[in-house]
């Protein structure tokens, strides 16, 4: 009746009076909660991944004494030339020096098994037949191979800091590979070059940007290029035969890429991958011949090591801590064995035992942050007493390290140095805290060892004895080094609360903003609709909405489901979407006979939902290995299987489908804007068809390639898409509001006397069709840039992601299912991280694409080509591209809901409109990343110690 629509409008007048939530509050107070919740993860970042804690200087001459505290200053040693130094340290080493030359071969990203095989089987046999001189030397026992271990980050820079000074890295060491700084921690290279050794380096430049200055010669390459296989050796090579006919060195240093490189752009199985082992294989065969094989015995001897920083998975990539991608190989060639059966064994090692073995057969002090153990197996030539002295100096060296993190070691004055009854029999059981383990471990090796100097000096020490007493030195040096590897360094608790906190308090403050905002709309809904209940009911879209983030938390907590994530978002966002088919269903049933408009409305969200389940359905296939279930078949393996070729196809018909899908979508504009839509048709078609021609061009051998024509073809690509979609942005919300004026003006239904009102509705029109194109442009330049930059078997999930985004708006925008906006955009967010997992991505470092992120660079352009920001950016695109996807969506998304209600449109200010239209699309993304982000910070607060911290928890 009147009088209730006027008692309506009455109270509705009140509650805007009395509303304190306005644009620019509601603005202030979401930056301000974004603002503490970026501190608060600074804070806990800060506290949580702290910088591994280390012993400053270099170890010098007191590394041959026993551990003493305080330390003894040798002011003397210091003021020495090289030579004399040199000649000290074998003095005091007790050992003489297995060679005077080392060549280091770094084979980027070689798996060890693919030359010493796995678990007792040979390598496969095309692996083999690759590399026919390597095997032949360890079939004659004149290599001894070992599969090295990898701590994780497995990235390059924190491995090569791990062989060459043993320490193990932090593993914020992954974010520092991509800006190389000096190495100033003791390490091997400062040690020869304090010893007077002249080094070279040809191969990769983070060599260069650890050890600045330190080479006599060098020529470095870029790693990052990794779309170029074949150059970025053949710059290594070069210069080798010249090298190895010279005599001025001591140190040559090769680092060969090609490997790793094939691994990124083929995967493991690559057909690059056979011809790159072989003429990584031709490379050893050179340096055999013509330096270790021709050397006598009265001249200066070569050792010859091939190494590896780290492995590869099935699909090329690494960082993270699977088997695969930590099994690196440590080859020593030019070994001098008395027995010859060590140089067959494959044992397996960790890789920081590289640094003190080198270290001992050189003749220089163990680098004093070392964890890494000798290797025995190569000091064979030695004599018993030669060998025992290497584990006692190897003993030595860490227990000063353990003193520096266990200060309850240092007893008087010396380490260890006497217990209550004075002696040790050496046979004693260890028991007690780790420091009283480690003291009695330590005795024992000494009081054995010094049982077996006795009976030496009485001639009656026995084989026995010298294997008892090297068990003890093991067992102590093993002990030490697997506590120093894992232990978790100190995380202050203080701060890392701290952090916690300020992230719980902005979470709160986003979910109560989010709360007042859906009760303001509430609210409103009721004053203009009468139907609408006095109370805020709960559909079951809703509770599952929220019941989908209580399960997501409570999976945070097991390792298992954090490594399988995947499955947990596949799962709850099919749910969803399922309760979303109940009650389209429901409403059909219900509304059948009503009107035809309706039926077809309703068929309409039934079909877009059953086109989201099925594209789901397909996505969730793709890819399913996650991280422990990569050998599970998939779409995207089978694929595979079929060829290159097939891929080809499959991708060119997917970018066809995405072209044509979303001028479908801006078509539908054409019954009001034809110009409009005709213009932007032909400024996003020239982008959209170089993109295809650069799938045509670059996807021909199955890989990517590099060349100067394709890389100016992708720099062409990026130009056109960001000066497109910016300029779009820049004109069209000037543009539209006044081109709509004249029609409306002239229109019948523009029939209000008011002129206020009538500007208002045509400011509204032009919002509205603004906001659609520009959200098109957003969400089709996005999609090009992903045919660009992704895998080519993820072309297909592209196309899905984006069927999965334009249905459901469909089903959202133009249906009778009166969701609440903040379970639309919910449903959004689900479809984006969903389909994060379906391109591919897990919760290692390992899946991060590296090779899309360069096809801005082309490696013949040089070094400075390359840019460390651009590269990052593109980085970023790939790996988001599904999450970001969603969250672009939501520009075409508000201009699709209806806004003809007076809560949003009649004698409503600009900025009410704003924080209506706006409010829950930016809420909702920020409280749901917030809600994930205070749990999981939670749960690493109480998994700081856990086992599968560095390994799990932390890269994800």
């Amino acid at each position: 009746s009147p009088q209730g629509n006027a008692h309506i409008l009455s109270l509705w007048a009140k509650h805007r009076t009395m509303s304190t939530l306005t644009c620019t509050k509601l603005t202030l107070y979401t930056m301000a909660a974004v603002a503490v919740q970026i501190t608060g993860l600074s804070l806990f970042l800060l506290g949580f991944f702290p910088s591994k804690p280390a012993l400053s200087g270099f170890s010098g001459a007191e590394s041959f004494r026993p551990p003493e505290f305080p330390p003894v200053d040798d002011r003397n040693a210091t003021i020495l030339f090289p030579d004399q130094l040199s000649s000290l340290y074998q003095d005091l080493s007790g050992i003489p020096p297995s060679f005077d030359r080392l060549i280091l071969m770094v084979i980027d990203g070689l798996p060890a098994e693919f030359v010493l095989g796995k678990d007792g089987l040979p390598p496969p046999k095309a692996f083999m037949d690759a590399m026919p001189h390597t095997q032949s030397l360890l079939a004659n026992k004149k290599a001894t191979g070992y599969h090295a271990k990898a701590a994780p980050p497995t990235v390059t820079m924190p491995r090569l800091k791990a062989m060459v000074s043993g320490s193990v890295g932090g593993f914020l060491d992954v974010a520092f590979n991509f800006n190389t700084q000096a190495l100033l921690d003791d390490n091997l290279i400062a040690q020869f070059l304090r010893i007077g050794w002249k080094m070279l380096m040809l191969g990769d430049e983070t060599w260069l940007k650890l050890f600045p200055g330190v080479f006599t010669r060098h020529d470095g390459v870029s790693s990052f290029f990794v779309k170029d296989t074949v150059l970025v050796d053949q710059n290594v090579s070069r210069h080798l035969a010249d090298e190895l006919d010279r005599t001025d060195w001591n140190l040559l240093i090769l680092h060969y890429l090609g490997v790793d490189h094939v691994g990124h752009i083929g995967g493991r199985n690559s057909i690059l991958m056979g011809p790159k082992l072989s003429e990584m294989d031709e490379v050893v065969k050179m340096i055999h011949l013509r330096t270790i094989q021709t050397q006598k015995s009265d001249q200066g001897r070569t050792l010859l090591l091939v190494v590896s920083d780290h492995g590869m998975t099935e699909y090329g990539n690494h960082g993270g801590s699977s088997q695969e991608e930590t099994d690196s190989l440590a080859l020593f060639i030019g070994l001098r064995n008395h027995d010859n059966e060590s140089a067959t064994t494959n044992t397996k090692i960790k890789q920081v035992d590289i640094a003190p073995t080198l270290a001992l057969h050189y003749g220089v002090p163990i680098p004093k942050n070392n964890a890494g153990v000798l290797i025995v197996e190569t000091f064979t030539s030695l004599t018993d007493d030669q060998q025992l002295r290497a584990l006692e100096l190897n003993s030595w060296q860490l227990l000063r390290l353990l003193h520096a993190q266990l200060p309850d070691l240092a007893r008087g004055g010396f380490l260890c140095d006497v217990v209550s009854d004075g002696h040790r029999s050496g046979t004693s059981v260890c028991k007690g805290n780790v420091e009283e383990m480690f003291c009695c471990l330590y005795l024992d090796a000494v009081a054995l060892h010094k049982s077996w100097r006795l009976k030496k000096g009485f001639r009656s020490n026995s084989k026995d004895d010298y294997t008892i007493t090297m068990s003890a030195y093991h067992e102590f040096l093993t002990t030490a080094s697997e506590w120093l590897s894992h232990r978790a360094t100190d995380k202050p608790f203080g701060l890392l609360a701290s952090g916690v906190i300020a992230m719980f308090l902005s979470c709160l403050v986003l979910l109560g903003l989010a709360f007042l905002l859906g009760k303001e709309v509430h609210l409103r809904e009721k004053h203009h609709h009468s139907e609408v209940s006095s109370n805020m009911k709960w559909y079951l879209e809703e509770k599952f909405s929220l019941a989908f983030m209580v399960v997501l938390v409570l999976s945070m907590g097991s390792s298992s489901l954090v490594e399988e994530e995947q499955y947990i978002w596949h799962f709850l966002t099919s749910t969803f979407y399922l309760v979303l088919l109940r009650k389209s269903i429901q409403l059909i049933h219900s509304t059948f006979s009503l009107s035809n408009g309706k039926n077809k409305r309703n068929c309409i969200q039934l079909c877009s939902i059953v086109a989201v389940l099925i594209s789901g359905r397909v996505l969730r296939g793709w890819h399913q290995g996650g991280v422990n279930w990569t050998q599970l078949p998939d779409i995207s393996k089978w694929l595979e299987k079929a060829g290159s070729s097939q891929i080809k196809y499959i991708q060119l018909a997917s970018g066809l489908l995405v072209i044509c899908l979303s001028f479908c979508t801006l078509s539908l504009l054409w019954p009001k804007r034809k110009r409009l839509v005709v213009v932007v048709w032909f400024i996003y078609l020239l982008p959209a068809s170089l993109v295809l021609l650069y799938i045509i061009k670059n996807h021909d051998s199955g890989f990517e390639a590099s060349g100067d024509g394709s890389t100016l073809l992708a720099q062409i690509i990026y130009g056109i898409l960001g000066t497109s979609t910016l300029g779009i942005v820049i004109i069209l919300p000037w543009l539209l509001p006044v081109r709509n004026s004249k029609p409306c003006l002239n229109s019948d239904s523009c029939s209000s006397s008011d002129p206020s009102s009538e500007i208002s509705e045509i400011l509204l029109l032009g919002i509205k069709d603004s906001s659609y194109v520009i959200g098109w442009g957003y969400m089709f330049g996005w999609c090009l840039l992903q045919l660009l930059l992704q895998p080519p078997i993820n072309s297909t999930p592209i196309l899905l992601l984006l069927v999965q985004i334009l249905a459901s708006m469909s089903c959202f925008c133009h249906s009778d299912l009166r969701l609440k906006q903040w379970v639309e955009v919910a449903g959004l967010y689900y479809l984006g991280m969903a389909g994060h997992f379906s391109l591919g991505n897990t919760n290692t470092l390992a899946t991060i694409d590296v090779a899309g992120a360069y096809t801005l660079f082309h490696p013949c352009q040089g070094v400075s080509s390359h840019s460390t920001l651009l590269s990052g950016i593109l980085m970023f695109i790939i790996t988001y591209a599904s999450p970001m996807l969603a969250l672009l969506s939501m520009v075409m998304y508000i201009s699709l809901k209806d806004t003809s209600s007076p809560v949003y449109s009649q004698n409503l200010d600009s900025g009410h409109f704003l924080k209506m239209t706006l409010g829950f699309p930016c809420l909702v993304p920020l409280s749901l990343n917030s809600i994930i982000l205070i749990a999981y910070t939670i749960v690493l607060l109480l998994m700081r110690n856990h086992l599968f911290v560095w390994s799990v928890f932390s890269p994800k």
